[in-house]
């Protein structure tokens, strides 16, 4: 059985892969900086195909060198 993606995690990743690449950094140096991120947790955030717990934002926040504000500051749909 396939799932739908989930819209707010496509949008989600799209927006931390923009991010990422607007600060001219790459998933290696994001996980440098980070210590606690894999290159694969951060290809599956950007992907959509992982839905990050608080920690992982921090951690994600910590990597990209922004404060994590930065990291949810995106559009998306709230679901009725």
């Amino acid at each position: 059985m396939s799932r739908t993606p989930d819209e707010r995690l496509i949008n989600f990743g799209i927006h931390v892969k923009k991010l990422r690449e607007s600060l001219n950094l790459s998933q290696d140096q994001v996980v440098a900086n980070s210590e606690k991120l894999t290159k694969a947790t951060i290809s599956d955030i950007e992907n959509g195909k992982r839905n990050a717990a608080v920690t992982t934002l921090l951690d994600l926040a910590r990597g990209l060198k922004v404060h994590p504000r930065n990291i949810l500051d995106f559009n998306f749909k709230f679901e009725e």
